[in-house]
């Protein structure tokens, strides 16, 4: 049983399931084919395209939440503290991924996305879950609308930012980071946003675990449906061939597969019926949000009742920023590129393996360790000059 403000053990078994299953389907998507022998999506693209980068970042903004105070968020000086550590997080998540993008590799790289999410999201830190819900729903409008407005004003994004890329182009760099790169901060808000918003749920409760998975499977078919009809029967896929030059229905049919090459078009506003991997469009965003909030939503359920047999996921996701990096360097060697079933099954066992052993002797991953103890060292700080009381020397009168 959980007090107010409080959760059980198995609340963060599922939350760290829902993890774990972000990673290996980041994973899949990054070393498994897209394709099949007849030109048709493969069942890891349809399974996890488009759709465990959105669980992770959900599962960010949950964990924010949690930090930040869970049901009650914190207030005054606690809050300030959390808002430093978070800023502090931010600078060293985004740091790895401006250097890992060093290496080469067959991969978009999130962490210097996720950096600047986290910034975004320190002024949100004290927010309820009603107003956060409202930012989600904002930004999840304004932000591919602010994306299809600015696109041709905007320079071309890049592959991956490095830091050399932020100091010679900062402004390439930025945009890229804010609202053309793969993985867009201010419409991805609206992941962060609603993530932040159920972790000030009761997740403890079973009966906000069955709302949370109702509420994602009944959102994820809406939207599902309403993209269909306007796609269908009100002619935006018409729309969209007639407004967008070199573009037939053959075309057209393959961004709803595959999403945009680069980004979509910006032709005509029917662009934003589409819901497609990676399109960014407001139906898209709240689709993967929904089937992020759904998965999160069993797994907290089965958490309840079965949290052993989600120990491998659970051990996996309670260290993902480890995880996922040194699966980044994988790619980047090389490793059994030829053999893609090979390497996924390999890295999968290895990466589930490493986590249980370490679990054994560790809270948290190497890389987890790092950034807690100098998010924590940030936040202590603010809470020791919150607490000092001035003397009449350091007194406002001193001089």
């Amino acid at each position: 049983m959980s007090t107010p403000g409080t959760t059980p053990k198995t609340r963060f078994t599922g939350i760290d399931a829902a993890r774990g299953i972000a990673l290996i389907g980041m994973m899949a998507i990054h070393v498994l084919p897209e394709v099949t022998d007849d030109f048709t999506p493969t069942w890891s693209w349809s399974l996890f395209a488009g759709k465990s980068a959105a669980l992770f970042a959900l599962l960010a903004g949950v964990t924010l939440a949690l930090s930040s105070g869970g049901v009650r968020p914190k207030r005054g000086l606690e809050l300030k503290a959390v808002r430093r550590g978070t800023a502090v997080r931010a600078l060293i998540v985004g740091g790895i991924g401006l250097a890992i993008a060093y290496i080469d590799m067959p991969a978009f790289i999130i962490l210097a996305y996720y950096g600047v999410m986290f910034l975004l999201a320190v002024p949100l830190l004290g927010l309820s879950a009603r107003a956060l819900f409202a930012a989600a729903a904002g930004f999840a409008i304004l932000g591919p609308t602010l994306m299809a407005s600015l696109r041709d004003y905007l320079p071309e994004p890049g592959y991956d930012p490095t830091f050399t890329d932020l100091f010679t182009d900062p402004w390439q760099t930025v945009t890229q980071l804010l609202l053309t790169g793969t993985y867009p901060a201010i419409p991805w808000m609206a992941y962060i946003c609603a993530g932040l918003a159920i972790g000030r749920l009761r997740l403890g409760e079973w009966k906000i675990q069955t709302a949370i998975l109702a509420a994602g499977v009944g959102t994820a078919l809406a939207a599902a449906m309403v993209s269909a009809l306007l796609l269908g029967p009100l002619g935006g896929l018409n729309q969209i061939v007639a407004a967008t030059p070199g573009m037939d229905t053959a075309a057209a049919q393959e961004v709803l597969i595959w999403g945009p090459a680069e980004y979509l078009p910006t032709t005509t506003f029917w662009w934003f019926a589409v819901l497609a991997p990676h399109s960014t469009t407001p139906l898209d965003l709240v689709y993967t949000i929904a089937v992020a909030t759904a998965v999160l939503g069993a797994l907290l359920l089965i958490g309840r009742v079965a949290g052993r047999y989600l120990l491998p996921l659970a051990a996996a996701g309670s260290m993902t920023l480890t995880l996922y990096t040194a699966h980044l360097l994988v790619l980047g060697s090389g490793f059994y590129e030829d053999q893609p079933e090979v390497s996924f099954v390999l890295q999968v066992a290895a990466v589930i393996a490493f986590a249980l052993i370490w679990r054994k002797f560790h809270s948290q991953g190497p890389l987890e360790e790092l950034v807690a103890k100098a998010a924590g060292a940030a936040r202590r700080r603010v809470l020791a000059r919150g607490k000092e009381v001035p003397t009449a020397e350091s007194g406002p009168g001193a001089g």
